[in-house]
């Protein structure tokens, strides 16, 4: 319901002024990204250990899109600006550190980073996007079916298990 939702709206759920909303946000737009930050902050940390970065990076890449599929109003907030939260800077510090491990020089572990932040985002939108209840149109024929399927999981990791293997190459 973040269409729907008003800081007046909200002000009146709380039983407070709006003006008192407007002391801690600027915006509808920044209450959001508020709370995407403290749901982010609780969720992007892998359980694999850093002893193997490939499985490490593996698994804390697939924990946005997972998050972004699931919270379409945090994806909005991927989408629209760059995403600059406490949790978002610690996750990327995070997989720096250990893209460092694996990368020739820091620029290429940022490049890394890019990459992989990138696929990231943009498989969630697409993912999400295709999930939003249209059928496949059975006039498509088996491409479009093909095509479809290329939104999974396993696709995802498939994806990231070639960049994570160029950027291992490139680092060697």
């Amino acid at each position: 319901g973040y269409e729907s939702l008003t800081i007046r709206g909200l002000a009146e759920r709380l039983g407070v002024a709006p003006m008192s909303l407007y002391r801690h946000v600027r915006d509808k737009e920044d209450l959001l990204a508020e709370v995407v930050d403290e749901l982010l902050e609780g969720l992007w940390q892998p359980a694999t250990g850093q002893a193997d970065p490939r499985a490490w990076i593996a698994e804390a890449a697939d924990r946005l899109p997972r998050f972004l599929v699931e919270q379409p109003a945090a994806l909005r907030v991927y989408l629209r600006r760059p995403v600059t939260s406490p949790a978002a800077l610690a996750r990327m510090d995070a997989m720096l550190r250990v893209l460092r491990r694996i990368c020739a020089t820091d620029q290429e572990a940022q490049a890394a980073y890019a990459a992989i932040h990138t696929y990231t985002i943009g498989f969630a939108a697409l993912e999400a996007a295709r999930s939003s209840g249209y059928p496949v149109e059975e006039s498509a024929g088996p491409l479009s079916e093909r095509l479809a399927a290329y939104m999974s999981p396993d696709q995802f990791a498939r994806g990231l298990a070639y960049l994570l293997g160029g950027i291992e190459r490139s680092g060697a």
